[in-house]
């Protein structure tokens, strides 16, 4: 059942509003850092949770909210996101210490883990009926999340220098407001389906990757070779082992893993993963190095990031699916992925007395159209290797490789970082050490993902070239 087709576009605008508020508080927190460490007592190996408690509880329940969407209907769980959303941003906005201040960026993962799904679900419902007008609808969405990147690093900086930073999760309650009220008026009913519930996959993996990001970020002040950072880490990978274990028992389970036998799923869902793994750290990293190293305040730092993020927005909307159709998705991603690398590999030669225009300005703009390239054909790829009727599955899982490799990424740099000197806060050349091994870690990760896009992605003419009985036995297993 469809929307009344004149409120079609309105309610189009609500579901990218959800993908634009999703992405930008993932980024709207990066010029924050500084202030809530300072006023909050982080140290600064355990900064980074605050994006990742965020991203752990986002990428960890994303399956379990894209189930809870067919199982409840969409409309219902996008209306409980907004609502769970609120109320993680109040807390988070008011938070007097440490653990309050993650509760609350917790929450507000499990509510966008719940808004993401259904939006995609939402959307599919209002323009499926259409071809043309679904792929409007697609790259409207799309859109959205480099234009959410883009907003939350400069509002980050605006709210920072003119408000305070807990406006940068305040920011989220009228938004939530609205887009309580606009959901039953605009969005299509939707029926209850039988089925059952796989908590036990859905705790396992969020428990699993949340141990492992814990584990890497503490190892730097307990020690690599402690046992508690290795008995933390022997917890997560058995919590995944269960994970993968649960799935392959399971008559419902979060995941059907035999998807990943799909010809390019799995190998642009590790690209994802990858890519995630290397931008995030770059961002967060130099967010600290233009305000720790060089000076900047909130509102100057956040502008300073504007041409790369925009670059991001253009490479994604413009200069991407041009690029894809001419030179295909393979080439694309492993260009992309080897222009991230260099640009990072750049930045890693950051020095304490450096300055925007020659440190950052150059490098920031390489790395940002290396993303850009990557990003959209990689994502592309492991969205239309499914079938169609896992579309929403395969959106999910990419959505979390993304989401975990994030949270990996950072919590392994963090501590790259911090081994290397990034703890010492006012000793410039301490912490721009520290700073330039994260950047060349990240490039390290960024050039794996190159090689290994190189060796396991398939061209489209190899895919479709495969006799149609092995694809149709590989989809069906």
């Amino acid at each position: 059942m469809s929307a009344p087709s004149s409120r079609r576009w309105t309610a189009l605008a609500l579901i990218a509003l959800a993908q634009f508020i999703v992405i930008m508080d993932t980024s709207i927190i990066g010029v924050a850092l500084p202030r809530i460490q300072e006023d909050l007592g982080f140290s600064q190996e355990n900064l980074s949770w605050v994006f990742n408690a965020y991203v752990v509880a986002f990428g960890g329940l994303l399956l379990l909210g894209g189930r809870l969407s067919d199982l409840f209907g969409a409309r219902r769980l996008f209306g409980a996101g907004w609502l769970i959303l609120l109320a993680g941003s109040l807390v988070a906005g008011v938070a007097p210490e440490v653990w309050v201040e993650l509760t609350g960026r917790a929450v507000q993962g499990v509510g966008a883990a719940l808004i993401a799904p259904s939006a995609l679900t939402l959307l599919m419902m209002l323009f499926g009926h259409d071809p043309k007008e679904l792929t409007k609808a697609l790259a409207l969405y799309g859109a959205a999340a480099p234009a959410g990147g883009t907003a939350g690093v400069f509002l980050g900086g605006v709210i920072t220098e003119y408000l305070s930073w807990p406006w940068v999760f305040y920011i989220n309650i009228p938004i939530a407001l609205v887009a309580l009220l606009a959901t039953g008026p605009l969005m299509p009913a939707t029926q209850k389906q039988r089925g059952s519930i796989d908590i036990a996959g859905a705790l396992t993996v969020t428990a699993g990757l949340g141990a492992a990001v814990y584990a890497v970020v503490r190892a730097p002040e307990v020690g690599w070779g402690s046992a508690q950072t290795w008995l933390v880490l022997a917890g997560a990978v058995v919590l995944l082992a269960g994970f993968v274990t649960i799935q392959a028992r399971r008559r419902e389970p979060l995941m059907r893993l035999s998807i990943l036998r799909t010809p390019n799923l799995a190998a642009a869902n590790l690209t994802q993963l990858l890519l995630g793994g290397a931008w995030i750290p770059m961002w967060f990293f130099l967010n600290l190095y233009l305000q720790q190293v060089l000076g900047y305040g909130a509102f100057p730092s956040g502008a300073a990031l504007l041409p790369m993020t925009v670059l991001i927005m253009i490479g994604m909307i413009v200069l991407a699916p041009r690029a894809i159709n001419r030179f295909g998705p393979k080439a694309l991603t492993v260009t992309g992925l080897a222009l991230l690398t260099v640009g990072m590999a750049w930045l890693s030669l950051i020095s304490p007395n450096g300055s925007f225009a020659v440190d950052v300005l150059p490098a920031s703009l390489v790395a940002a159209l290396g993303m850009s390239l990557a990003f959209i054909p990689s994502l592309g790829t492991a969205i239309s290797s499914a079938r169609p009727e896992e579309g929403g599955l395969a959106s999910g899982i990419v959505n979390t490789s993304y989401q975990v490799g994030s949270a990996l990424g950072l919590a392994a740099m963090t501590a790259v970082a911090a081994a290397n000197g990034s703890g010492q806060l006012g000793n410039l050349s301490a912490l721009t050490s520290g700073f330039s091994a994260a950047f060349i870690g990240a490039a390290g990760i960024a050039v794996v993902g190159a090689v290994l896009a190189a060796l396991t992605l398939r061209s489209r003419e190899a895919v479709q070239g495969e006799p149609v009985q092995a694809q149709e036995a590989t989809q069906n297993t």
